[in-house]
């Protein structure tokens, strides 16, 4: 694939990660500093894409460069799952571990909603990275800031989401009724 065809996939993928994201040109624009006209532009491809246009981009998505340019994952030893995007919400994977212990990297969008708290069988702990995350945890409304971590047994009722002041991201990890995600150092005997 030549760099003009690299460069020719660069807007459409803009596009799509911004509606995915539920950010508007405008909103984008006031994250960026970068012109709604400008942005516009980039993502019809009427606007060649630089790197002092995509890095500001990139960090207002809170998703890596190659992300916006498409950069294959050749020879790289990460997990490389595709992420999953629901209710607006989007989940990177981590693990590649169907049944056991899952690890996601959780990035929430400004935009605050309604909680709607579930259950289900298993064990979770998440790990604010940066922003503000609410979470509705039985009759608990708390919220978490960068370090603050949880940790909860998911048959009680739960939801997570944005606190509406910015957009968030957290760690989450897992798994089965009765699996801890850490493990208590026990005092050396001397």
């Amino acid at each position: 694939m030549s760099a003009d065809d690299v460069l020719a996939e660069v807007g459409p993928r803009l596009r799509r990660i911004r509606k995915e994201r539920e950010v508007t040109l405008a909103g984008l624009s006031e994250a960026t500093g970068i012109s709604v006209s400008t942005l516009s532009r980039l993502e019809s491809g009427l606007r060649r894409p630089s790197l002092e246009l995509l890095l500001p981009i990139a960090q207002a998505h809170q998703v890596p460069l190659d992300e916006l340019v498409g950069a294959p994952p050749v020879g790289d030893p990460r997990v490389r799952a595709k992420p999953i995007v629901r209710h607006g919400r989007t989940y990177l994977p981590l693990t590649r571990q169907p049944g056991g212990l899952q690890a996601f990297k959780v990035l929430l969008p400004q935009r605050r909603s309604e909680p709607e708290p579930r259950t289900h069988e298993g064990y979770e702990w998440l790990y604010v990275l940066s922003g503000k995350v609410r979470l509705v945890l039985g009759e608990h409304d708390v919220v978490l800031t960068a370090g603050e971590a949880a940790e909860f047994d998911t048959r009680v009722p739960h939801w997570f989401g944005s606190t509406g002041e910015g957009p968030a991201e957290f760690l989450s990890l897992f798994g089965p009724q009765g699996e801890r995600m850490h493990v208590r150092a026990r005092p050396s005997r001397s």
